[in-house]
C-alpha cells in the first residue's frame, strides 16, 4: 500500500487554465453555462463557479477569492457606425457622393456621415480611410476612467463611515448632495456606490457588502433597457370597478380564481372559489396551462352551474386569463382583475390555495393528478365544515344559496 507521506509529495491537479479561457470565451459568444461546461469537460457548479466567482474559507479562517471570468463583447450595438458601413461611406466619398445621398443609402442623417468623416479621417493627407476609420471610433468607445470614489481619499472615507453606520447608499448620494452643495464632485449617484461596493478592485473593501441589509455577495442583474417587458391584457375592468354588492358578499354567485402552481411552473391547477358559501371547483389542465386551456376548463366547471350563481369572476392579471373577453360572452360573468401584487384582493382564494396545498404540495409535479383525483379533493373540501359558516359545510351553503335562487 502506498504510504501517507508518498502521497503527500505528489503535486497537486494541473489548474484548468486552458478550459476557463475556453468556458469564458464561448459565454461570450452566447453559450449556454451547462452548454460550455459539456464542451470544455468540466462540471456545471465549476463552470458557475468560473462565471460569478467564489469565496473560499480555509480551516485557518482565512477567506481567498476568485473573481469571475472576464467576458469581453466585440459586438458593438446597432446605434454606431459598422465596419461594412464605413467602407461604403469610403467608396462614396472618392467617387464625389454628397453626405446626404450617402447618408439616404445607409439609412442614417447626414450629419452622422458628416461627423464621421471630419472626426476619423486621416490628420495628414485628409483622407477618409475606412479601416483606419473604423479602429480609430472602436478605440474611442473604450473609456476606462477612476472612480470618484477610488481617487478621492476623503470622499471615500466618507462614505465608508456612513456604510458602517448601517445607512444605504441612495441615503448616502442624497446627503453628500444636502450637506455639500458646493462640491458637485462629491455628487454621487446611488448605483455609483453600489458599483464601487461590488467592484473587482475593492474600491471600498471586500466585505462592503455586509454593510448593506441584504449582504448579498453579488448584485442581482438589472433589466436591460431593451428586454421585453410585461404588457398588460387588453379591455381590463380593475377590481375597484367592481359592485359593491361583491365585496359585502351579500348577493351569491360571485367568484374568485387562480392558479396553483407544480414543480418550475410547468404543471397548474385551476381554482375557483365562490365568496359567500365557500364552494370550491377545481379546473383539470393535464397538458398545458395556457390562456385557451384555461378559457377552455373555467367554461367547463362554470357551465354546470345556473346563471344565477354565474355573476362574476375575480382573478389577478396573470397571463392565463387573456381570453377573459371570451369567458364573460359564454359564460354572462363579469371578469375584474386585481391590482398588480395584490393577493389579499382575492383573499379566499388564497386560503383556499393553501388548503389545497395539504392535497398537491408546491413543487410537485401536478399534472399527474387525474381529472377524478380533483374530483375527490373538491369534495373533501366542500363537505368539511367551516367555522366561517357557522360550522356548515360549503356544499350545504351552496345548496341553501341554490334554493333561494331558484
Amino acid at each position: 500500500m502506498e504510504s501517507v507521506r508518498s502521497r503527500a509529495g505528489r503535486p497537486g491537479p494541473s489548474p484548468l487554465t486552458v478550459q476557463r479561457q475556453e468556458f469564458a470565451r464561448l459565454i461570450a459568444s452566447g453559450v449556454s453555462n451547462s452548454e460550455a461546461c459539456r464542451a470544455v469537460g468540466v462540471n456545471r457548479r465549476t463552470g458557475t463557479r468560473w462565471r460569478h466567482g467564489r469565496t473560499v474559507t480555509s480551516s485557518s479562517g482565512s477567506e481567498l477569492h476568485y473573481q469571475p471570468v472576464t467576458i469581453t463583447r466585440h459586438t458593438l450595438s446597432a446605434r454606431f457606425l459598422s465596419e461594412d458601413e464605413r467602407i461604403v461611406i469610403g467608396d462614396r466619398v472618392r467617387a464625389g457622393a454628397s453626405l446626404r445621398c450617402i447618408g439616404r443609402e445607409l439609412g442614417r442623417p447626414a450629419s452622422t456621415i458628416s461627423r464621421e468623416v471630419r472626426r476619423n479621417r486621416d490628420v495628414e493627407s485628409g483622407r477618409y480611410r475606412p479601416f483606419a476609420a473604423h479602429r480609430m471610433a472602436v478605440g474611442r468607445l473604450a473609456r476606462p476612467k477612476e472612480r470618484r470614489l477610488a481617487g478621492d481619499q476623503v470622499l471615500r472615507e466618507k462614505v465608508q463611515g456612513w456604510l458602517d453606520l448601517r445607512w444605504s447608499p441612495e441615503q448616502i448620494a442624497q446627503t453628500l448632495r444636502l450637506e455639500f452643495p458646493e462640491i458637485p464632485a462629491w455628487h454621487l449617484a446611488h448605483e455609483s456606490i453600489y458599483q464601487a461596493i461590488y467592484a473587482r478592485d475593492a474600491t471600498l473593501g471586500w466585505d462592503r457588502f455586509t454593510c448593506l441589509r441584504t449582504r448579498r455577495r453579488r448584485r442581482r442583474p438589472h433589466r436591460h433597457p431593451d428586454a421585453r417587458r410585461a404588457g398588460t391584457m387588453r379591455q381590463m375592468t380593475l377590481i375597484g370597478d367592481r359592485p359593491a354588492v361583491v365585496a359585502d358578499r351579500a348577493e351569491a354567485g360571485h367568484w374568485e380564481g387562480d392558479l396553483i402552481c407544480g414543480e418550475l411552473n410547468r404543471s397548474a391547477i385551476g381554482t375557483l372559489v365562490e365568496r359567500t358559501s365557500r364552494y370550491v371547483l377545481l379546473v383539470h389542465l393535464p397538458i398545458r396551462h395556457t390562456a385557451d386551456a384555461t378559457r377552455e376548463g373555467v367554461l367547463h366547471v362554470m357551465g354546470k352551474l345556473p346563471a344565477q350563481l354565474r355573476r362574476s369572476l375575480t382573478w389577478d392579471q396573470g397571463k392565463e386569463m387573456a381570453g377573459h373577453l371570451e369567458i364573460s360572452a359564454a359564460s354572462g360573468m363579469s371578469v375584474y382583475f386585481c391590482e398588480p401584487h395584490s393577493p389579499w384582493q382575492r383573499g379566499t382564494n388564497e386560503n383556499t390555495n393553501g388548503l389545497l396545498r395539504d392535497y398537491f404540495p408546491k413543487g410537485t409535479n401536478l399534472a399527474v393528478h387525474s381529472a377524478e383525483r380533483l374530483q375527490q379533493v373538491q369534495d373533501e373540501l366542500n363537505n368539511r365544515p367551516r367555522k366561517i359558516l357557522g360550522w356548515n359545510s360549503p356544499a350545504h351553503a351552496l345548496a341553501q344559496l341554490q334554493s333561494t335562487c331558484s
